[in-house]
């Protein structure tokens, strides 16, 4: 991967820099802690139910789990995202694909994030592995006056991952880096795409594509 040197190296986020998934997580972090009202809490939850049941789509569950913060600050959700990356991001990131990114970086790569995963989240953990906010595609939503509103400005999942690197410019990326079918729209763009401890249903697709298939080492716990 290092030798390709690509100008440009495009990374998902859950599963593909570290394992789990934050967007889930933290939105029930966000309930424990209070962050989300119980009336809140209550709808999210019954809303996330209803996506395990196949009853709400990707794309929309996505965009609801960033919706569901209006009203807040920004400046709190951004300093709840810092909190969570320590407690539940820090833990399970992959050494070494945070390695990977600190060489592509050394190497002149310009590196981007896309996930549909809340942007809070994902610029609080990425720029651990140097990449700036100005180059994160999180789920967004509008804020006016410091204020969270429910007004979506994009959900980056499935083939909206691709159209929002076209948006910025980017419509083939040199490597593009993702673990799930939902990044797979995104992989096919890609000049070299690798699979990242894929799911099954991505691992089929990157079979038949040739894509390179990576199992980067399991992170290490902290006591």
């Amino acid at each position: 991967m290092r030798s390709l040197r690509p100008a440009i190296a495009v990374f998902d986020c859950d599963g593909t820099l570290w394992s789990g998934d934050a967007g889930v997580s933290f939105m029930r972090w966000s309930m424990e802690s209070g962050l989300l009202s119980r009336e809140a809490s209550d709808w999210m939850d019954g809303r996330y139910r209803a996506y395990l049941r196949g009853e709400v789509s990707e794309l929309a569950a996505c965009g609801e789990m960033t919706q569901i913060y209006r009203d807040l600050r920004e400046a709190e959700m951004q300093a709840s995202a810092h909190t969570f990356y320590d407690l539940y991001i820090a833990p399970r990131i992959f050494p070494v694909m945070r390695q990977l990114c600190a060489d592509l970086k050394a190497n002149g790569t310009q590196l981007w994030a896309v996930s549909s995963t809340n942007n809070w989240v994902i610029e609080a953990a990425v720029e651990h592995f140097g990449i700036p906010t100005e180059r994160v595609l999180g789920s967004c939503v509008r804020v006016v006056n410091g204020l969270v509103t429910d007004e979506l400005i994009d959900v980056p999942t499935d083939e909206g991952k691709a159209v929002a690197l076209g948006r910025k410019g980017i419509p083939h990326p040199d490597a593009v880096f993702g673990n799930s079918i939902h990044d797979a729209a995104m992989l096919a763009i890609a000049q070299h795409a690798f699979a990242v401890n894929p799911t099954p249903a991505l691992l089929e697709t990157a079979t038949a594509n040739g894509w390179m298939i990576f199992q980067p080492e399991s992170p290490r716990r902290t006591a």
